[in-house]
């Protein structure tokens, strides 16, 4: 297949990869290449099959059966404790939320000056209109152009100078020292593989079904079954690899600048742009401050969407990007409601910090036995027919599982 005909495959994976960079991540990308320099590059390398497997089990569920994740979790699992995961999953994502649009409103301040609190309320009024009002078939393809505001931190390589050597070296020989870097690494891994990317990606693939003549589940229309999995196979296995390929730029570039300069103490992604400006130019700043606004413009409408599906799903209401609101009122009161809830945060005298290290404790805890449900269901013949999960696909999602596991482990023992 032509290289012009592939890229015109790329939909939910891409988007997905994508939203997994947002100012969150950055911020945690950033304070791993600050502090460690590039020690940390492998956990990259480790965690890109493991994105994949869990990408694609989820991709396949929404495309074989129809339904959202959330549905299906129900059929494998007791009820009350899926609508205990997804409530759990509210909470994260609206403290994640929360942060991103504050770290979107800090780093317009960077660039235009004037009030934090006003551009934060101004991204999220903008985010909230075109989920409500911009159907699912022309918003997609807005979000599939916000990917490439993320090269943004692959050009700033470009503008500082990297020793290629020691990267090539951080990417490929796992190296641990001390606690910090312990907390560092699960930090790196609960923002990596999260529980709202997993719900997102099978929603978009239910989504997807009606934007194409003639396309159904495939448990009900199996002779679309090896295009359709080509199609999902390439479309996450490149959205992850943008993904990665981003958080390795980026924690590159600060341990090229920040870590060299001894400038470890990162909060945030607008504390690492500001530290950026005497280290690299006030152009490589500018350059990672536009990435900051651009990535939570993408990731902001999937932490919303995501809970939204979720309690959807379970609840039996309709849930639809390609809906509208009058349609579909349980879904877009769930996404405003995060909204809400996500700008009283940034009003509130919560630590941010503190809030999103607790958001990512909670993902922890939902991450585990949500991904084990996915297993159980990606590999269950009565629910995916012939499409049950390949060997190598369960073996990479079951270690996936024990790797989550430990981090979770992790995440509740070490001090915060």
């Amino acid at each position: 297949m032509r290289l012009a005909d592939r890229l015109k495959q790329l939909g939910p994976g891409l988007v997905t990869g994508a939203a997994d960079d947002d100012p969150s991540g950055i911020a945690t990308y950033s304070q791993a290449g600050a502090q460690f320099g590039v020690g940390l590059m492998w956990t990259m390398t480790l965690c890109y099959p493991l994105m994949v497997a869990v990408q694609l089990a989820s991709a396949r569920v929404g495309r074989v059966t129809g339904h959202g994740l959330g549905r299906s979790l129900d059929r494998v699992m007791p009820r009350w404790l899926v609508i205990g995961l997804i409530s759990l999953l509210f909470v994260a994502n609206t403290i994640n939320v929360g942060a991103d649009l504050a770290s979107m409103g800090d780093a317009t301040v960077l660039v235009m000056g004037g009030s934090a609190h006003a551009f934060t309320v101004f991204f999220a009024a903008l985010s909230l209109l075109l989920q409500l009002f911009v159907p699912y078939h022309r918003y997609v393809n807005v979000l599939k152009w916000l990917t490439l505001v993320l090269f943004a931190y692959v050009a700033l390589l470009f503008m500082v100078r990297v020793d290629w050597t020691r990267a090539l070296h951080g990417l490929v020989v796992p190296t641990v020292a001390g606690a910090g870097a312990v907390t560092t690494i699960v930090a790196i891994f609960g923002t990596t593989i999260s529980p709202y990317l997993f719900f997102w990606q099978a929603a978009q693939e239910v989504e997807d079904l009606d934007q194409v003549t003639g396309r159904k589940p495939l448990m009900e229309e199996n002779s679309q079954g090896p295009e359709e999995l080509d199609r999902i196979w390439w479309d996450t296995a490149a959205g992850m690899a943008v993904s990665n390929i981003v958080a390795l730029a980026i924690i590159l570039g600060t341990a090229a600048t920040l870590h060299a300069a001894g400038t470890t103490d990162i909060q945030s992604a607008a504390d690492a742009a500001q530290a950026l400006k005497p280290v690299a130019g006030d152009f490589a700043s500018l350059i990672f401050t536009l990435g900051i606004i651009g990535t939570g413009l993408l990731a902001v409408p999937v932490l919303a969407g995501s809970s939204a599906y979720a309690v959807c799903e379970i609840g039996g209401w309709t849930a639809s990007l390609e809906s509208s609101p009058i349609r579909a009122r349980a879904f877009y009161a769930v996404i405003s409601l995060r909204m809400i809830l996500g700008l009283a945060i940034d009003w509130s005298p919560i630590s941010p910090i503190k809030a999103l290290f607790w958001s990512a404790v909670i993902n922890g805890v939902v991450a585990v036995p949500a991904l084990v449900g996915l297993m159980v269901v990606v590999s269950k013949p009565s629910i995916m027919g012939e499409f049950v999960a390949s060997p190598s696909l369960k073996f990479f999602g079951w270690l996936t599982v024990a790797v989550m596991g430990a981090a979770a482990i992790a995440m509740v023992a070490l001090p915060s």
